[in-house]
């Protein structure tokens, strides 16, 4: 496959924080939306974005929260908006739409990890639902005041390396696996970048995804404590054991922000980036410890993906 995922050497690497990239960038007068920019590693590309001097407009399911963890931090807005429930997508979009304002910089930064099995809307599956079709929808919606020139960064995740596209069963409604559905949505979010950017390089708007890398945030709320201590992220009283190679959230927020900002990447767009890079193939016989799974990066399975997600959401903002 010929593809465009070879490192371009950055010069940053995983130690590297959302402060590092953001070393002489001026977003003054960007405006920036963040998904989930109250938590974990969305808060901190809040902070970091806003600190280089753009505005960023948080749009959350929990507001009274998202108010609380942005207090004090000056050029961020709050917003109510549920990413599992379309409605509740579609009246923030129009909310949006109606300000008049343009985005340079969307960041879907939101998610829900390993869940029990959990269903929303008309019976679909929690993480592939909230994770994807409603980042799809609400990109789609956005789209005629996404400005010419922005960029789309989808935050996914090594996880993608547990499973493609389920193509037979995107749902789960047979043989539930609580990773495998996780790794199914993170493929989505990759496909999602990689078939957006082809669809929107044309006005400018280049579309990239990407692992953050391994941090303990809140994304972990639904993960047993036995669970982490068997995976050896945690010890018995709770303190995070590092021979896993976790990042700090300010390290772990510097690839998306790297993503949305960095002069770097001009010209590139729907590549799979991490640690501040543009990632490689990984070998088919990958466990999941580098690159990207070449089926996440397959266009046919991207174009394959948004014709499915957009006749389940209803919305296409690239539709004849």
């Amino acid at each position: 496959m010929t593809t465009a995922q070879h490192k371009i050497g950055s010069g940053f690497g995983a130690t590297s924080t959302a402060d590092d990239v953001l070393q002489g960038i001026d977003l003054s007068g960007k405006l920036a939306l963040v998904t989930g920019g109250y938590s974990g590693l969305g808060l901190e590309t809040t902070r970091a974005l806003t600190r280089a001097g753009a505005h960023v407009v948080v749009p959350a399911r929990r507001r009274a929260t998202a108010e609380e963890a942005l207090a004090g931090v000056a050029g961020a807005e709050v917003d109510e908006m549920d990413l599992g429930d379309l409605g509740s997508v579609r009246s923030f979009a129009e909310r949006f739409l109606a300000s008049g304002r343009a985005l340079d910089i969307v960041i879907d930064s939101a998610g829900i990890m390993a869940c029990p099995e959990t269903r929303v809307g008309p019976g679909w599956e929690a993480q592939f639902a909230t994770n994807h079709l409603g980042h799809f929808a609400l990109v789609n919606r956005l789209w005629p005041v996404i400005a010419p020139g922005a960029r789309v960064v989808s935050v996914s995740s090594r996880a993608h390396h547990f499973s493609g596209m389920r193509w037979d069963d995107v749902q789960w409604t047979s043989g539930y696996d609580k990773w495998q559905a996780y790794g199914q949505a993170k493929t989505a979010n990759v496909l999602f970048a990689v078939h957006l950017d082809a669809l929107a390089r044309d006005r400018g708007v280049r579309a990239f995804a990407l692992h953050p890398g391994g941090i303990l945030t809140p994304l972990q709320r639904h993960i047993p404590k036995e669970e982490m201590i068997e995976r050896g992220w945690i010890d018995e009283d709770g303190n995070v054991l590092n021979p896993q190679g976790f990042k700090t959230p300010q390290q772990g927020a510097a690839t998306q922000v790297w993503a949305a900002t960095s002069p770097q990447l001009a010209g590139l767009g729907g590549v799979y980036l991490e640690d501040c890079e543009v990632a490689e193939i990984a070998a088919p016989d990958d466990t999941g410890t580098t690159g990207v799974k070449e089926w996440a990066v397959d266009p046919g399975q991207a174009s394959r993906l948004w014709d499915v997600s957009a006749e389940l959401t209803g919305v296409n903002a690239f539709s004849a």
